[in-house]
C-alpha cells in the first residue's frame, strides 16, 4: 500500500523494499535543507523519515526490530573487554609505531595509539546538553543534509527518499543498508537519537552519515562517546585512516556530523 505524500517534494515513484514502500524523488529538490527539517517535524504524524540514498542500491530490508533485543550496555561492555584485550599490547607499547624494516622510506610510521584511557567499560556516555543556543534536531539535520550535497562528490547521483519507520534510527534496516553490522548499529543509532538528537540522514556508498543537535562540549565527554563509536566496528573510527584514540575523540568536541564508513 502507497501512502500519502507530504507537499513540496519534487516528481516521484513509489517502490517496494521487502515488505515496505518507500517513495524516491526522480531529482533532488530545491531547498533541500528547510524541506528536510520541515519533512522530520511531520514525521511524528506522517510516519514517514526523509534518507539520502542510492536509488539503485541492492537491498535486503531486515526487521529494525531486531535491534529491540540489543542490551546495549551490556553488549558493549563485553565488546570492550575483548577490543581491549586484542589491542592492549599494541596500546602500551610505543615501538609498536615504528616503521620496520620492510617500510619504504618514504611511508611515514603510523602515529603511536595510546588507546581509551578506560580499564573496564565505563557506561554509554551521558546524553548531550540541551541548549537554547543550538539548533533543533530537524534544523541540525537540514544542515547537515545541505552541507554533504555541497562537498560530497557523489551527490547528484543521490536521491530523497521518504521511508515509513519508527524513527530514523530505523531506515538502514527498513531500506536494506549492507554494509554495517545490524542489528548493533540500529541499537545505537536509537540511543544516540534520545541521548544526542543524533538523526540518519543517508547511507551510500559503504558510508552512514548522521546529524547531530546536541554534541559533546568537553573531552572527558566526548572520550566517552568516541569508544562508542569505536564499538560500532565502522572502519573510520581509529583504524582508516590510523587516527590515535585521543585525538579521534577530541575530533568529536561540538562536532555536529557524524560519518561511519565499512570497507
Amino acid at each position: 500500500m502507497v501512502f500519502s505524500l507530504p507537499h513540496g517534494l519534487p516528481p516521484g515513484r513509489f517502490e517496494r523494499r521487502g515488505p515496505t514502500q518507500v517513495w524516491i524523488s526522480d531529482e533532488l529538490p530545491d531547498g533541500i535543507a528547510e524541506l528536510w527539517a520541515d519533512l522530520l517535524r511531520q514525521a511524528p504524524a506522517t510516519g514517514l523519515h526523509p534518507h539520502l540514498c542510492w536509488p539503485d542500491d541492492p537491498a535486503r530490508p531486515k526487521d529494525p526490530a531486531a535491534a529491540d533485543a540489543v542490551r546495549l550496555d551490556e553488549v558493549l561492555a563485553a565488546d570492550f573487554a575483548e577490543y581491549r584485550r586484542q589491542r592492549l599490547p599494541s596500546w602500551s607499547d610505543p615501538s609498536s609505531a615504528e616503521p620496520s624494516d620492510e617500510t619504504p622510506e618514504d611511508v611515514e610510521p603510523w602515529p603511536h595509539d595510546p588507546g581509551p584511557p578506560f580499564e573496564s567499560w565505563p557506561g554509554l556516555a551521558p546524553a548531550g546538553a540541551d541548549t537554547d543556543a543550538g539548533p533543533g534536531a530537524e534544523e541540525a539535520a537540514g544542515r547537515t543534509v545541505a552541507r554533504l550535497l555541497r562537498s560530497e562528490p557523489y551527490a547528484a547521483s543521490l536521491s530523497l527518499v521518504l521511508v515509513p519507520a519508527r524513527s530514523s534510527a530505523d531506515v538502514p534496516a527498513v531500506t536494506g543498508w549492507q554494509d554495517g553490522p545490524l542489528p548493533l548499529m540500529g541499537a545505537l543509532l536509537r540511543s544516540w537519537e534520545d541521548r544526542f538528537g543524533a538523526r540518519v540522514v543517508a547511507a551510500f556508498n559503504g558510508g552512514l552519515h548522521v546529524s547531530v543537535a546536541r554534541p559533546p562540549l568537553d573531552p572527558a565527554h566526548a572520550e566517552r562517546l568516541a569508544l562508542e563509536h569505536v564499538l560500532s566496528t565502522a572502519d573510520n573510527i581509529v583504524d582508516d585512516p590510523p587516527t590515535p584514540f585521543p585525538e579521534y575523540a577530541r575530533g568529536l568536541v561540538g562536532r555536529t556530523e557524524w560519518r561511519f564508513w565499512w570497507d
